[in-house]
């Protein structure tokens, strides 16, 4: 599963049967049409974008309930990670535009994928990485500030900004979550869309989501760089952007996937 023959009946992998090679200014084109999406029938987008931000705002709320805040960090950047799968529902819109069909919230919500449960084992997959993730951060914060319980977000923040120890921590902390976002990335940006749209399995998927990415350099670095700002921008709005930011990341991914299929 996962290849076809060429003309000398040898089995070709995908990603040997899916390079494009695009330009980066291909990103803001899935970005346009992302867009276009969204404002396409746009009360079930809408819907699913303040789901997606109330479901963030009471997850924030409840690590500071819970005193649970020293993995505030950790925590929205393994939204990243999570990201693409919860954006399925996105892609099936996007999906149903292109075929000329009906769209509604409850087919968003309740997704049929062509690859069945592979694509929540994937999910499943990016859950674990998201939580090795949130350990490797903890474990980075008591390499530099000691095992000794967490002074509270202001005053952790002060000490990131203003000590040498902080910037230390920094340093190591943005380069072990970049690796882990950029692993991330490369395995699931086309990987949930594929699955969704296909009948493969997770492996095949995830691979060639990678092999699509490394062979497509400048677009995904664009790309990818559009997403970290627009998610960062509304973290700065309160999460309150995530209404619409999120919707739009999510059929403009469906029309990257199409882009290189």
């Amino acid at each position: 599963m996962g290849t076809t023959e060429s003309d000398g009946d040898i089995p070709l992998p995908l990603y040997l049967q899916r390079r494009r090679n695009l330009p980066a200014r291909a990103a803001f084109d899935w970005l346009a049409s992302g867009w276009r999406d969204l404002w396409t029938s746009p009360a079930p987008s809408l819907i699913y974008g303040f789901a997606i931000f109330a479901v963030s705002l009471f997850i924030v709320w409840g690590l500071f309930r819970l005193e649970l805040d020293y993995i505030l960090f950790p925590a929205l950047a393994g939204f990243l990670v999570v990201g693409p799968l919860i954006a399925i529902g996105l892609y099936q819109k996007s999906r149903a535009l292109e075929a000329g069909r009906r769209v509604s919230l409850a087919g968003m919500i309740f997704v049929r994928a062509a690859s069945g449960a592979q694509v929540w084992f994937t999910g499943a997959l990016l859950c674990l990485l998201m939580l090795v993730w949130m350990r490797a951060a903890v474990i980075i914060y008591a390499l530099f500030f000691g095992l000794r319980p967490f002074p509270g977000f202001g005053e952790v923040v002060t000490m990131l900004l203003t000590t040498p120890v902080g910037w230390g921590m920094l340093l190591v902390g943005t380069v072990a979550g970049g690796i882990f976002a950029a692993f991330s990335f490369a395995i699931s940006t086309f990987a949930i869309p594929m699955l969704l749209d296909e009948r493969v399995d997770a492996f095949t998927a995830m691979g060639t989501s990678i092999s699509l990415v490394w062979n497509n350099l400048p677009v995904m670095l664009a790309w990818g760089a559009i997403v970290l700002a627009l998610i960062l921008a509304s973290m700065a709005t309160g999460l309150i952007g995530l209404i619409v930011v999120f919707p739009l990341l999510g059929h403009a991914t469906w029309h990257s996937y199409r882009a290189i299929k």
